[in-house]
C-alpha cells in the first residue's frame, strides 16, 4: 500500500494513511490470488477449466474503505486503522494483515 493523502503525520517512521488512500494501482497495487467468481477473469478462467474454480492474480478495483468509526484524523481525514475492510467492485474485500506499525504514541 502506498499513501498519498497524507505526508506530514508519521506512524513508526512511515506516512500514516488515511481511509481515501483506496485508489486501484495508485494506492493498492495488485497481489495475491482473486477468487471470487464476480471477477471476470476469475469466471472465464473457471468456465475454461469445466466449473473448477480457478483463482486469478488480483488486479484491485477498489471502491473506498469502510471506516470503523475511529475519531483519529490525520488532516481532517479519519486515519485507516487495521480493522478497516477495503471494498472491491467485484464483492470483495481486502484487510489489512500487516499494518506496518505496532504502536503509535498521540501527544
Amino acid at each position: 500500500m502506498k499513501v498519498t493523502q497524507n505526508t506530514v503525520v508519521l506512524a513508526e517512521g512511515h506516512p500514516a494513511a488515511t481511509i481515501f488512500d483506496a485508489a486501484p494501482m495508485t494506492n493498492v497495487g495488485p497481489f495475491g490470488m482473486c477468487t471470487t467468481l464476480t471477477n471476470p477473469m476469475v469466471a472465464s478462467a473457471t468456465a475454461a477449466a469445466l466449473g473448477v474454480l480457478t483463482p486469478q492474480p488480483c488486479i484491485p478495483q477498489t471502491m473506498s474503505f469502510i471506516p470503523n468509526g475511529n475519531k483519529v484524523l490525520i488532516g481532517g481525514k479519519p486515519c485507516l486503522a487495521q480493522d478497516c475492510k477495503l471494498t472491491c467492485v467485484y464483492m470483495g474485500q481486502i484487510s489489512i494483515t500487516l499494518p506496518g506499525q505496532m504502536k503509535v504514541q498521540v501527544s
